[in-house]
This record gives structure tokens, sequence and C-alpha cells, in this order.
């Protein structure tokens, strides 16, 4: 009595490569959307993560700048003097 079938052994195998095959067309499927995306992104026009950084720390040195110089206007103000002028000329006004 023969303990194994060779149409079992047939199926056995081709589920073994049908299993492969999906795991190898799974695989392929990644690395195209992989592609896509990085295609997708790349068309973005998307700044790094070194320029963000480097424009946030501008823009919070600007805004502790320009926080320090509101409190200086203030402060001569509150002694009653008028800050400096401005280089620009006021408009005469023309009705």
């Amino acid at each position: 009595m023969q303990t194994r079938s060779p149409i079992f052994d047939d199926l056995a195998d081709i589920m073994t490569s049908a299993a492969g095959a999906a795991a190898g067309a799974g695989e392929e499927l990644k690395s195209i959307f992989r592609a896509q995306a990085d295609r997708f992104i790349a068309d973005m026009d998307l700044v790094s993560r070194e320029e963000f950084e480097a424009l946030k720390a501008m823009t919070q040195k600007l805004h502790e700048d320009n926080l320090a110089l509101h409190s200086k206007i203030d402060a001569l103000k509150k002694a009653g003097k008028k800050p400096a002028a401005t280089k620009t000329k006021a408009r005469k006004k023309t009705s």
C-alpha cells in the first residue's frame, strides 16, 4: 500500500510554486508603488528636513528680535520719548 499519492505531491508542488509567485508579485507591486510614491513626492517640490529646521530657527530668531524691539518701543513711550524716525518720508495727502 502506497502512503503518498503522486497527485497530492504534484498538487503540493503547484501550491508551493503559486505561493512563491504570489510573494514575488507582492514584492514587485510594493517596489512599483514605492517608486511611484517617490516620484510623486519629488514632483511636489517639498523642502528637506534640514531646510525646514533652518527656516524654523530663522523665524524664531526674527520673532524674538521683534518682541525685543516692541518692548524697547514700549519702554521709550513710557519714558516720554518718541522712537527714532525711519528713513522713509511720509507722503503728502492730496485731495
